[in-house]
């Protein structure tokens, strides 16, 4: 069995809340765990093995009831811890145990820790301060993509792309004759590019029009692109108006943003892409909102078609020695640090093995 190519004793962002009701569960692979789901209450959540232990049904096809998740096939049921309540006329006492998810619910999404239950630390959750704020707003949505979830981290951890995949929104050739600068600071990577005094592409215009400055005004340009551990990316994007102190322009004189990427294996090479936007201008204009999550779901399309066809080339030449250039450093440097983390979790488990069974406790 080939050694996993992504850690599973972390955080995950599995969903978003408003995908998960108090009636039906959500059925979803993450790490290659089949989890269903639930709200056992409209402020809880829940996540079990998708898994009936009576006939191997999934879990996930059935609905709630009174705070314990019903199987769809003969109603058994089964709480939060993932033991067998109850079954029409059966005893259950006996019944197999299922396994259970740490999970938690924060900023809007649904995180699940595929590994080890009892390793979860909530307080390992990144902070996401766009989301506690009230100076910002949130537009996103998500993706199902069949590729390895490591090539969507170099594809938003070097964003020369952009100047031939988005050509007609966020691509301009400013974007790869500019340099750009990799720092590695613990497990975080940064890449940064900055572009002074050029016009902004279509997408920016719109933006700074949606702030009130000039569209067609010459401005300078940055994206910071930050990669944390286990696979999450937020990029600092933007424009200000040119010689007012690029990305740290007051914010008359600049349209910013934050695209946030929270992206998830569900198997060895296909993957959950939870993208969208956060903005620190107009925060109450929701058809504005709309408007950029619309124009932004569009741009991220064109990376599924380009990552899925890279995929399958990768799958049909295994032996192929990709070239690496400066522009790959910062996929490169996030790469190593999840072979780091797959690597610690790897001898944990061997280390747990070689400990004598007496001298555990529990």
């Amino acid at each position: 069995m080939s050694q996993l190519t992504f850690p599973k004793n972390t955080w995950y962002v599995a969903a978003m809340s408003d995908e998960i009701g108090t009636e039906k569960p959500l059925g979803r692979k993450i790490c290659g765990e089949s989890i269903a789901f639930y709200r056992p209450s409209a402020n809880e959540i829940a996540a079990v093995r998708d898994f009936c232990p009576h006939r191997g049904a999934a879990m996930s096809l059935g609905y709630v009831e009174d705070g314990l998740l019903v199987c769809g096939y003969h109603g058994l049921k089964m709480g939060a811890d993932g033991k067998t309540k109850e079954m029409p006329l059966q005893r259950v006492q006996a019944f197999p145990c299922m396994k259970a998810f740490a999970v938690e619910e924060r900023y809007g999404f649904i995180w699940v820790w595929p590994g080890d239950q009892d390793l979860a630390d909530p307080d390992l959750i990144p902070v996401q301060e766009w989301a506690i704020s009230d100076e910002w707003a949130y537009g996103g949505g998500l993706y199902h993509i069949n590729c390895d979830y490591r090539l969507m981290i170099d594809n938003l951890m070097d964003l020369t792309h952009e100047t031939y995949v988005h050509a007609s929104s966020i691509g301009q050739k400013e974007i790869d004759e500019s340099p750009v600068d990799t720092k590695v600071n613990g497990d975080e990577v940064i890449t940064s590019r900055t572009m002074e005094n050029i016009t902004a592409p279509p997408f920016w215009q719109a933006a700074l029009e949606a702030n009130g400055l000039p569209k067609d005004a010459p401005v300078d340009r940055w994206q910071r692109c930050r990669f944390t551990p286990p696979s999450h990316v937020m990029i600092d994007v933007g424009v200000a108006l040119e010689g007012k102190g690029g990305f740290d322009a007051p914010k008359e004189f600049k349209a910013s943003s934050i695209v946030v990427d929270f992206i998830t294996p569900e198997t060895e090479d296909t993957m959950w892409y939870f993208w969208g936007m956060a903005r620190s201008f107009k925060a109450d204009d929701q058809a504005l909102t709309d408007k950029i999550r619309e124009g932004q779901g569009g741009i991220f399309k064109e990376d599924l078609e380009v990552l899925e066809y890279q995929q399958a080339n990768l799958k049909a030449f295994p032996d192929y020695d990709l070239l690496k250039l400066n522009i790959d450093a910062g996929g490169v440097q996030s790469r190593r640090v999840i072979e780091r983390l797959i690597k610690a979790e790897s001898a944990a488990k061997v280390a747990l093995k070689d400990v004598p069974l007496q001298t555990i406790s529990f």
